[in-house]
């Protein structure tokens, strides 16, 4: 029996083939020798992400090349698919693998988009064999040894392509369609511009958008509250008036005037009860993708995408698990590797506590665990050559993995509480603080939180009694409201995972909850990198602004379902059912067609009662003149600075980001006039070192000059 698998991309293919012993790499495919699993060899290849994708309009129709309102709605009467040029080779290298085989087994990632990329291949290569499905969640070799002996049916495959079929083809439909419907409409009031909209990429916008405009219409006002410092017998401590807070100062002093209490002097105060309560936090839960995404952009600034990058690097060097997971649970069987391992894990992270080897539900629920389980270490442990050949970004990605996971063996973090209320002239004041008794899992994180735990430091207090008389000073303080505050691009994961909280509809809201938001944690990275590429927001110091082209992009939609994350709670409604055999993806992919010709009818009349109040930069603008040919201008191609006379042979071109470092506005133009910017500090190696350099261009190329 011929065995042929496919995996999602190389660096997968060479995982599993690591398992085993093998006969040869070819630049295609890898022949494995016969073993117990495999007693007549295998063949494995692969995919190189979609190796096939929907065609374009114009593929259908030649007059769907031009933009046209009279060409809209693009519905083709059946969807086809292709082979882009580049990825040729290898899907025919494919097919001819798949067409000599007895079974195939699909190995891509364990996901809507792995059963895709597999069954869109199959389909297209129009053969009719056999199917299995590889179920794993790590790339260690005992787990793909077991794996593979143990295949799956590929009933539940099936199913889970046709929800990525029917997502796909409406994506499609709505991105064709809905984006050259609104560029051609403000196009027709005068504005060169093109956008791209989509089901995910412009509800995601309009929230955005939705928080900037609260931020900018935000009036602040101030509010007065009344201090009181009071002198006990063993100390000082402060308090505040409880549930007081006026608008006005006069309001303020009519009470004071009430209680006939005298600010800026000393005045009797009577300790009135005295609480004390232990308290307990338990250790955080282990991470999905996306709390992980979180708390690295919180922790280092990194994007979502580069947390994504990160993780599929240390997954392939197989010591963390599958990294695209949405729960954070694991099963009983993880639990207990996790607690053979954990004197390794311990001595790797340099740490040591008498660890708790009881599973708690907390942590370890086998019903909450579907197709993955929580990010987690895996069997391997590195060691310290393999830990110092990570570089920075891995390195505290994957000690953030290790401590998360070590934290759920630790102890509680545990604190006495301490409340005081005093009460001066009838008037309760409230002090609140808290004693540290036991450091518990936070001791693993010490040193990364040493910014959180000063900015939340502990109030001391002294020790008081019950009815014990302390000597008074009030004052009044002055605050002000404060604006909402701007998301930050690790907020976007859970903006997106929280889009059920933004709905009124109690049904969409609860599918939203249900599914976790708009997006998946395998696309939400990539949903933020597209609409920075597409220029609908811009990121400053890690703070997300929407740009005017964003702004005009959520004028023209807003009111419709594509500004709303309703669309996807229909959609993952219609997708669930899907996956469950409850529904098909043609009916899917009609309700979606008569979504497309309502917005036909609304979108003219809407947009043509939009005010635009001033010019939308929506055009590539000169920067300067190339300095490599002289002739043409260099423009603004959103991740590159690229010269105008590229059509007719020069292709000098910038990167935005050079080794890891985004080149600020100023350094691309003196580059660009110069031929040379200052001294750049935070570049970073292949190997993951900073260092500092200039930006010089020499005989048309770009170089690093040091100091």
């Amino acid at each position: 029996m011929k065995i042929v698998i496919l995996a999602e991309k190389p660096s997968q293919a060479k995982a599993y083939a690591e398992a085993f012993e093998v006969v040869s790499h070819e630049g295609t495919h890898i022949t494995l020798k016969p073993s117990n699993t495999f007693p007549a060899g295998a063949i494995i290849t692969w995919g190189i992400g979609h190796l096939v994708s929907l065609k374009m309009p114009n593929e259908y129709k030649e007059e769907w090349k031009t933009w046209n309102l009279k060409h809209l709605p693009i519905f083709p009467e059946e969807f086809a698919y292709k082979v882009d040029n580049s990825k040729k080779a290898q899907f025919n290298a494919v097919k001819k693998l798949f067409k000599e085989a007895d079974l195939l087994i699909n190995a891509c990632d364990v996901d809507r988009e792995g059963s895709n990329i597999f069954y869109s291949i199959y389909d297209m290569v129009g053969v009719k064999k056999p199917v299995k499905r590889l179920w794993i969640n790590s790339l260690e070799v005992e787990e793909v040894r077991k794996g593979f002996a143990n295949l799956q049916n590929n009933e539940k495959d099936l199913l889970m392509y046709q929800e990525a079929k029917g997502r796909q083809i409406s994506d499609w439909l709505v991105g064709m369609n809905a984006s050259q419907l609104y560029s051609l409409l403000l196009q027709e009031k005068g504005l060169q511009i093109a956008l791209s909209v989509g089901r995910v990429q412009s509800p995601l916008c309009y929230l955005i958008y939705q928080r900037q405009k609260e931020i900018a219409n935000f009036v602040s006002k101030p509010f007065f509250e009344l201090i009181g410092e009071f002198k006990a017998a063993n100390g000082v401590y402060k308090g505040k008036a409880k549930n007081i807070k006026f608008d006005t100062l006069e309001q303020l002093h009519m009470l004071l005037a009430e209680k006939a209490a005298v600010l800026n002097s000393e005045i009797p105060g009577l300790i009135s009860s005295v609480e004390k309560e232990e308290k307990r936090t338990k250790s955080p839960k282990l991470h999905s993708l996306s709390t992980l995404q979180t708390v690295a952009n919180k922790k280092w600034k990194y994007s979502p995408a580069k947390v994504l990058e990160v993780m599929q690097s240390l997954y392939e060097k197989k010591i963390v698990t599958y990294p695209r997971t949405d729960t954070n649970f694991i099963t009983e069987n993880e639990f207990a590797y996790l607690v053979t391992n954990l004197d390794a894990y311990q001595k790797l992270a340099r740490v040591e506590f008498e660890g708790k080897t009881a599973p708690s539900k907390r942590f370890v629920d086998n019903t909450k665990v579907q197709e993955h389980y929580a990010i987690i270490p895996t069997k391997t442990v590195p060691t310290e050559s393999q830990l110092h050949a990570l570089t920075t970004e891995e390195k505290n990605v994957y000690q953030e993995v290790l401590l998360t996971t070590l934290a759920m063996f630790h102890s509680d973090y545990v604190y006495e509480e301490t409340k005081i209320t005093t009460l001066v002239q009838d008037i309760e004041f409230e002090t609140v603080g808290k004693v540290e008794k036991s450091k518990g899992w936070k001791a693993l994180f010490s040193s990364l939180h040493e910014a959180t735990e000063k900015a939340t430091e502990d109030i001391i207090l002294p020790g008081v009694f019950v009815d014990e008389e302390v000597s008074s000073m009030l004052t009044e303080k002055e605050g002000r409201t404060s604006p909402p505050k701007p998301y930050t691009e690790g907020a976007l994961i859970n903006l997106m995972k929280a889009a059920g909280k933004m709905v009124e509809d109690e049904a969409d809201s609860e599918i939203l909850k249900e599914v976790e938001g708009i997006g998946t944690e395998a696309t939400r990275a990539s949903i933020i990198e597209t609409i920075k590429k597409n220029g609908y927001i811009d990121i400053q110091k890690n703070i997300v602004h929407i740009t005017k082209k964003g702004e005009l992009l959520c004028d023209a939609i807003e009111g419709t379902l594509l500004a709303s994350p309703t669309m996807t709670a229909k959609w993952e409604s219609h997708l669930k059912k899907t996956g469950k055999g409850e529904a098909t993806t043609a009916k899917f992919v009609e309700n979606t067609k008569q979504f497309i010709q309502e917005l036909l009818q609304a979108a003219p009349q809407k947009v043509a009662q939009l005010k635009i109040e001033a010019p939308v930069a929506t055009q590539p603008t000169g920067l300067g003149t190339c300095p490599s040919c002289g002739k043409g201008n260099m423009m603004d191609r959103k991740t590159f600075l690229g010269c105008s006379e590229y059509r007719n042979g020069c292709k000098f071109s910038i990167n935005k980001e050079i080794a890891k470092k985004k080149l600020t506005e100023k350094q691309l133009t003196d580059l660009i006039t110069k031929g040379s910017t200052g001294i750049i500090k935070g570049f970073t190696s292949k190997v993951g070192k900073k260092f500092d350099a200039k930006l010089v261009i020499s005989e048309g190329k770009i170089s690093f000059k040091f100091k």
